[in-house]
């Protein structure tokens, strides 16, 4: 294919085979996915139920929640169906409209998790002042702007990467589409692109995490002088689940998108990717849900109507 060829269908190349050690490993990621969407499902409903979570900290929440749900979606079926079927191909709208919706989601999620930290701030160091500088209207343009601003950037990077001439072998050594290894493909010059890709890097993913881990500094600090040891256990219990978060997230973003092309390997982003679209959304509902009093209090109450209402 000397020429520089648009139309044709990619072919993941995908995360298993068909042996026996990786049907298993199909099996369970199967199993993580369902239990991720249980749990996220979970947390949207009590949060909107509860009364007592009708907080903006809440709101943001349940936000991340239907961030991970729809990443989820964005990713596995696509996967499964895969390796179901054997038929590995995907369109270039497809492709297109896969990494539109995985960098929506993903940047959303970078800055919704800034938006968190700094009502984590709040709530701690300025307690009294809180719903004055968290308030309700702030909290909703934190949560407009972080999907608005992650669907500019996804669609930006969407469109320029299958801007490209496509004239190497299709196969997509991934099992989605995703911008840094679809670029391998490309038979023009991307150097530009890939800088300016790096600068949007910086600007969804440094610029925020710089913001979380002030925020955090600030909060230790304040914790530290705290006099009151449950009020000091709740706030480190809180802030530890959030920081867990962050480190897995964050990590794994930047892995993918801030390392120098001479050291990317197609097995390590692929293991790394699997982390943080099918693992991560999993892992976020426990550790808010685990270490979080208020929303283990509303899981029994809605339990406990759920008992009450089958013995009536």
């Amino acid at each position: 294919m000397e020429n520089g060829n648009q139309t044709s269908a990619f072919i993941l190349l995908g995360l298993f085979n068909h042996t026996g050690a990786h049907l298993f490993l199909f099996v369970m990621m199967l199993t993580v996915v369902f239990n991720s969407l249980l749990g996220n499902t979970l947390m949207i409903l009590l949060i909107h139920r509860d009364h007592c979570l009708h907080t903006p900290m809440y709101l943001l929440l349940s936000q991340l929640s239907l961030m991970d749900m729809m990443l989820v979606y964005t990713i596995v079926p696509k996967i499964a169906v895969d390796y179901l079927t054997g038929n590995n191909s995907i369109s270039p709208a497809g492709c297109g409209f896969q990494i539109f919706l995985f960098l929506t989601l993903g940047g959303g999620e970078c800055l919704l998790l800034a938006a968190m930290s700094y009502d984590r701030y709040v709530a701690v160091c300025h307690p009294l002042r809180y719903p004055v500088l968290m308030s309700w209207q702030l909290c909703l343009r934190m949560i407009l702007g972080s999907w608005f601003l992650g669907a500019a950037d996804g669609l930006m990077q969407a469109a320029a990467t299958l801007s490209f001439p496509f004239c190497k072998s299709h196969e997509i050594d991934h099992f989605f589409c995703e911008a840094p290894t679809l670029l391998r493909l490309a038979c023009a010059d991307t150097s530009v692109y890939e800088y300016a890709m790096y600068v949007c890097c910086v600007l969804m993913l440094l610029v925020p995490i710089t913001l979380i881990l002030t925020s955090y500094s600030l909060i230790l600090a304040a914790v530290l002088h705290m006099r009151s040891t449950e009020a000091r256990k709740k706030a480190f219990t809180t802030c530890s689940s959030h920081l867990a978060v962050v480190g897995l997230f964050y990590g794994a973003a930047i892995f993918i998108y801030m390392r120098p092309k001479s050291y990317r390997s197609a097995n390590h982003d692929k293991i790394v990717s699997a982390f943080y679209t099918i693992v991560t959304p999993a892992l976020n509902p426990l550790i808010y849900s685990l270490r979080n009093n208020e929303v283990k209090g509303a899981l029994r109450k809605c339990m406990g109507q759920c008992i009450t209402l089958t013995h009536e």
